[in-house]
């Protein structure tokens, strides 16, 4: 199934190419001659792949991963790399000017095992219990908790911290609770605070990085109330008006970010004719459009929330109460504990320690990523 490139969620892409060491022989990898030719690169000592290998961030990941025991022992992927192989679309390598390809970050953990750091690459030797790594399709992988948390690390402020945070949960893989409960069990670790003090602003329901940013500027730097987020809200015979990126039901005031996807096809049209629907029911709407400083925005969702009409219950012309034909759907930490992944989510579960049931975990686990909706 085709998805979305501001989809939460990414398939991974057929055709990755795993490293090959030279072979005399040339049957299982490259001669010495050919490795050193135009059609092939060295991609760390010794290892070496096609040029024409697809140039997207799994190959990376692949290529970094093929220097580690592939049975986990030795270290794992993780932050940001091992969130993506887990398959959470926004973690796409790249740094926060959209060009830049971050380092594949690696822990090694304890055991003497060693491991040089190379260009695209970045290696931690900080400590990595066994119940923290699992093998995912080959690759050895920190767990999503333990992945998220490194990543939370890595990016050293409160915003990121967020944003990654929603953008796990917005893929399916945690829940905030359950990362908050993994956090807890980590006071002692560096990166601690930062986890803890993000866990706190950190929600289920955001559906993309700029989603979260609209929602802290709201929070934080407009100082309003705790807004809905992602829910529907219905006329009074039921009918749904649309899913607002963040509502006030206080206010009556729809707030929406309108990303470059909003400019595509008839989708500016569906916009128009969308405000008009919430409008023509008494809610206050505004857009906020790539470009505009945090300042900026939040002088305009003040403004705009000083323009709502604040209508009581008994006026209103919608409800954000659900009709019975769109009952209330089963909430992240729920499900993951229904599927059986809250103890490995949390850290608690000790069926990892075995080599031999990382394999069976992570078919599991692909198992519930696959039956999440398009």
């Amino acid at each position: 199934m085709k998805r979305l490139h501001w989809d939460p969620v990414c398939l991974r892409p057929e055709g990755l190419v795993s490293p090959s060491r030279v072979d005399p022989s040339g049957l299982e990898g490259p001669t010495w001659r050919t490795a050193n030719g135009p059609n092939w690169d060295r991609v760390s000592r010794g290892l070496y792949v096609p040029a024409n290998r697809p140039k997207v961030v799994e190959q990376r990941i692949v290529e970094q991963a093929a220097r580690l025991l592939s049975d986990a022992t030795a270290g794992c992927v993780t932050a940001w790399a091992a969130l993506r192989w887990h398959g959470a679309n926004f973690f796409d390598g790249l740094d926060n000017d959209g060009v830049t390809l971050l380092p594949v970050p690696m822990v090694l953990g304890g055991g003497g095992h060693k491991l040089r750091q190379v260009a695209g690459s970045h290696v931690s030797r900080e400590q990595l219990p066994w119940n923290d790594r699992e093998v995912v399709d080959g690759v050895p992988v920190t767990t999503v908790a333990r992945a998220l948390f490194d990543e939370v690390h890595r990016r050293g402020r409160l915003w990121p911290a967020v944003s990654a945070i929603d953008m796990a949960a917005a893929a399916g893989l945690i829940s905030v609770w359950l990362f908050a409960t993994y956090v807890g069990n980590m006071n002692s670790r560096n990166g601690a605070p930062l986890a803890r003090e993000a866990c706190s602003l950190a929600v289920d329901e955001s559906r993309s990085p700029l989603e979260t940013w609209l929602r802290l500027i709201w929070l934080i730097l407009a100082g309003l109330p705790e807004p809905l987020v992602n829910h529907p809200v219905y006329d009074l015979d039921g009918r749904l008006l649309g899913i607002p990126d963040l509502f006030d039901p206080i206010a009556g005031l729809v707030v929406e970010y309108d990303g470059a996807h909003h400019t595509i096809g008839d989708q500016p049209l569906r916009d128009l004719v969308r405000e008009e629907r919430f409008r023509d029911h008494g809610l206050e709407y505004i857009a906020i459009v790539k470009g505009q400083s945090r300042a900026a925005v939040a002088r305009r969702l003040v403004a705009a929330r000083a323009r709502a009409p604040f209508r009581p219950p008994p006026s209103r012309a919608w409800t954000v109460d659900r009709p019975a034909w769109d009952p209330e759907p089963e909430n992240l930490t729920a499900r993951l504990e229904r599927l059986g992944l809250a103890p490995y989510l949390t850290g608690e579960s000790t069926e990892r320690n075995r080599p031999g049931s990382w394999a069976e975990g992570a078919k599991t686990f692909r198992t519930f990523r696959g039956s999440q909706p398009a």
